[in-house]
């Protein structure tokens, strides 16, 4: 079983980290680490072991093998919003806080996301943009050293999805969490992150610094030969190359 550590620095690291279904290994041996306010992406094929990491780094699979330290307070967002629909949005931001001022704090992480006047509402009222963003407030009112996001965006219409992107630039910068996504997108992952990983035979196969000032546009040129790299190494060729 992985041993866990709990501490500010790194955001997170795993070494030698192992986890087999089946006999089968989806994790083998990987090595990672995001240093405290770093943003990463990381890309993969189905089934390479994307869900699986995210997994562990939050404690919901403890049957890995290998070293886990994260910092002390871990929160996630899945593809799904996953709000509990007997409890208004308010109690679905608040779930699990503990201490003076709990409800306060999730009414302020309502309001920082856009939906302050939406706090006495049931989740199933919500649009697919508003219960992500419902799902963002419940995460980041934890205050969290590592954010790990598992493909958050996907289910969203592409004009939903440029403003939540947006609005996850502008939390991360306002609370400066290390944060982890997981996403099958290019593009998102160029222009959200700092660094974008490929996992490939259960271990990161290639990483890429990014290294542009925000905010990035999908057709800056410079963004041209990193999503080319990166979608060679996923496997897909570019159709301009082949001719």
């Amino acid at each position: 079983m992985a041993t866990r550590l709990a501490q500010l620095v790194p955001a997170a690291q795993a070494r030698g980290l192992t986890r087999a279904f089946a006999g089968r290994h989806v994790l083998d041996g990987l090595d990672l680490r995001i240093e405290p306010g770093e943003f990463v992406a990381l890309l993969g094929r189905s089934g390479s072991g994307k869900s699986t990491l995210i997994r562990v780094l939050a404690g919901l699979d403890r049957e890995a093998e290998g070293a886990v330290t994260t910092a002390d307070t871990v929160a996630i967002a899945f593809q799904e919003p996953r709000l509990i629909p007997w409890k208004r949005v308010l109690d679905n931001v608040a779930l699990g806080l503990r201490g003076p001022g709990a409800r306060q704090r999730a009414e302020a992480a309502l309001t920082e996301v856009g939906l302050a006047g939406h706090a006495g509402d049931w989740p199933l009222t919500l649009s697919g943009g508003e219960a992500q963003r419902a799902s963002l407030a419940r995460a980041l009112v934890r205050e969290p050293g590592l954010l790990l996001l598992d493909e958050p965006f996907s289910a969203l219409d592409a004009l939903t999805r440029i403003s939540v992107h947006r609005l996850v630039l502008d939390l991360w910068e306002r609370h400066g969490p290390g944060v982890l996504l997981v996403t099958h997108d290019v593009d998102e992952a160029l222009l959200l992150a700092d660094r974008v990983l490929v996992l490939d035979g259960g271990r990161v196969a290639y990483e890429t610094p990014v290294g542009l000032d925000r905010p990035r546009h999908r057709d800056h040129p410079d963004l041209a030969p990193l999503r080319a790299g990166l979608l060679r190494r996923l496997g897909v060729v570019n159709p301009e190359e082949t001719v």
